[in-house]
């Protein structure tokens, strides 16, 4: 384009140690939050988790982006939380405001005119507000009921323009809210687990009672079943092996379609031969309450295609290929 400049002067040591400044700057805004973390963080995380309703995030422009995120955090943590854009919020979209509910309120300046405007509202609706600014002498700050301080000493942005440190300063102290309500809150992997069925982060906490075959599914047979049993129950049960139980349902052995193989290329005679015979008396077996990952890891350890679930009393409660957890993206 005529008269635009172009501007290929620096070097890459330039460009690299321009990169390096800037996360200084941005680790240098973090680091210094940790000093302001006191009475008011521990109000705001005791206002949230005694709220009854939701927490309502609102912030405009990058605070607003930052504050999608904050409520993203917190629902996936145990805290349910929504973002309200403070403009939609004068068009109608206060509504979803209730008396119950926790306000959080994101302004770098706290002047932030479109939020400003929300205060009386908010006050009459009577829900207690939380604002994360970097002027505690702002109009925000002096209507909060808490005021967490986000105040960075310089942007990343060389015009100390473009919001950069502070955007990652209360990125960071949305984050320090959303862990310590997830500890306050006992959450845990299972929790976690539930609201992230999907992707891979669900995927690594899925139990493998999850996705075991269970009931008749189960390949099993008496220690005194036939070769011809056993042969008929690997058939019909299509894991390629079975399990052998004594006479209270316990496990004492494994028979595969390897064992099978080895015994008749072993033996001439089988005739009197049962499950008891050419079973394997120590197989691999795994808990029922094991991640589904943990499984996949037993099964590559011992190059093995199944593995028997069992309970604590070791009975056959269910039964996995290694076929059923590659489909199920376990290890994917």
């Amino acid at each position: 384009m005529e008269g635009r400049k172009e501007n290929n002067g620096m070097n890459h040591a330039e460009l690299i140690a321009s990169a390096r400044e800037v996360l200084r700057i941005e680790s240098h805004a973090v680091a210094e939050l940790i000093g302001r973390v006191g009475e008011n963080f521990a109000r705001a995380v005791e206002l949230i988790f005694d709220c009854k309703g939701r927490v309502i995030v609102t912030g405009l422009g990058k605070s607003g982006i930052v504050g999608t995120k904050i409520a993203a955090t917190l629902t996936s943590t145990g805290t349910s939380a929504l973002f309200l854009h403070p403009v939609e919020a004068v068009h109608g979209d206060l509504g979803m405001v209730l008396k119950n509910d926790v306000v959080i309120c994101i302004s770098k300046s706290g002047e932030t005119n479109e939020i400003t405007k929300l205060f009386p509202m908010l006050k009459e609706i009577g829900v207690p507000i939380i604002t994360m600014t970097g002027n505690l002498r702002s109009a925000l700050a002096q209507r909060s009921d808490v005021v967490l301080d986000v105040g960075v000493a310089e942007e990343a942005c060389p015009h100390d323009l473009a919001p950069t440190a502070s955007t990652t300063a209360t990125m960071a102290m949305g984050d320090a809210l959303a862990v310590a309500l997830l500890r306050k809150r006992q959450f845990k992997s299972e929790d976690f687990a539930f609201l992230h069925p999907g992707g891979s982060l669900g995927k690594k906490l899925l139990k493998i009672s999850e996705l075991m075959f269970t009931g008749d599914h189960i390949p099993r047979v008496p220690a005194t079943a036939t070769l011809q049993e056993v042969i008929f129950e690997i058939t019909c049960k299509r894991f390629g092996c079975t399990c052998v139980v004594d006479e209270t349902g316990h496990l004492i052995g494994l028979i595969t379609d390897g064992d099978l193989r080895r015994t008749m290329q072993r033996l001439e005679d089988l005739s009197r031969l049962c499950a008891r015979d050419i079973m394997n008396q120590n197989p691999k077996t795994i808990l029922n309450s094991v991640r589904a990952t943990q499984a996949l890891d037993v099964m590559k350890h011992f190059n093995i295609m199944q593995v028997v679930v069992v309970d604590g009393d070791n009975q056959p409660v269910g039964m996995v290929h290694i076929h059923d957890l590659l489909e199920a993206g376990i290890g994917s």
